[in-house]
């Protein structure tokens, strides 16, 4: 295997890795700051804030809202809105918490990797 090949590889697993638990936080972040959205509307907004460079696929999308549902960290609601019905997700009290947490840990992260990048 060529080294192009075997980066390439390694790239797209530990990326894979990184932004799974990412999106997930960034879900529960953004429904906190904005409310109650469709799968749709998180998925857009996610790509403004991001520049585009974050945008998960549809797929995997509602796999973690699937898998933040079974935790119990959002709900979903069904509403018609124009004669289409589309399923809207908010963040639980549950939710809150535990994303409260996991920003605590993400600035412990930050700060590491502030120092981190300072060694030379």
């Amino acid at each position: 295997m060529l080294s192009g090949d075997r980066k390439e590889k390694a790239l797209k697993k530990l990326r894979k890795d990184f932004r799974s638990g990412l999106y997930s936080y960034l879900v529960l972040s953004l429904l906190e700051k904005e409310g109650e959205l469709h799968g749709y509307a998180i998925r857009k907004r996610l790509g403004e804030l991001s520049g585009g460079r974050l945008v998960p696929s549809e797929g995997a999308l509602y796999d973690i809202l699937k898998s933040l549902k079974k935790l119990g960290l959002v709900r979903d609601s069904w509403a018609e809105i124009g004669g289409r019905p589309r399923k809207y997700y908010s963040l639980t009290e549950l939710g809150e918490e535990v994303l409260n947490e996991l920003r605590q840990e993400l600035q412990v992260i930050v700060e590491t990797l502030k120092r981190l990048e300072g060694l030379k």
